[in-house]
């Protein structure tokens, strides 16, 4: 019983800990539906009807900017903070922060460095970062490049750079 209540205890805590304002999420989704609204603007009128192919999608933008606005009302009056990180959440934005510098590397230096030693690096930073066993991670970077560059070079002929492996290059 007691071992019971200290999970029940244990669940309610991360809740707290991970919990988002609705006003966030409220302009969350009412920045969606501005954006959606904007792009149907340029939808072409269908020939013979009276309304055309963007009515459907200004409707239901204009009801999740209805919905979004009352989110923020009420998130708002709530006074609770907009955002409470909790550690998990904290590592994750660390993982999701070197995917995208990894993603940066790739576009900046693959083609001098080339694909291979390029992908090596960015799987290793990127396992790491979500906390894959140290042991694995340089096995598996190399297995998992070893592999897609096989299927994009040798079977999709996606031509990749080569970089520092040109003259070895098969």
């Amino acid at each position: 019983m007691l071992r019971t209540a200290a999970i029940g205890n244990s669940l309610q805590n991360a809740r707290r800990a991970m919990r988002v304002n609705d006003a966030l999420i409220g302009a969350v989704l009412l920045a969606l539906s501005l954006a959606v609204l904007w792009h149907v603007r340029t939808f072409p009128p269908v020939p013979g009807q009276p309304y055309g192919s963007a009515l459907f999608p200004t409707l239901a933008a204009a009801g999740l900017g209805v919905a979004a606005v009352m989110l923020i009302v009420q998130g708002l009056r709530s006074r609770t903070p907009l955002r409470r990180a909790s550690a998990a959440e904290r590592s994750g934005r660390i993982a999701a922060a070197v995917t995208i510098a990894a993603l940066a590397f790739y576009l900046l230096f693959s083609e001098r460095l080339g694909f291979i030693v390029s992908s090596v690096l960015m799987l290793v930073a990127m396992l790491w970062a979500y906390g894959v066993r140290r042991a694995l991670i340089v096995p598996v970077a190399l297995i998992a490049t070893v592999v897609v560059h096989t299927l994009f070079f040798k079977l999709l002929k996606v031509p990749l750079p080569w970089g520092w492996l040109a003259p070895v290059a098969w």
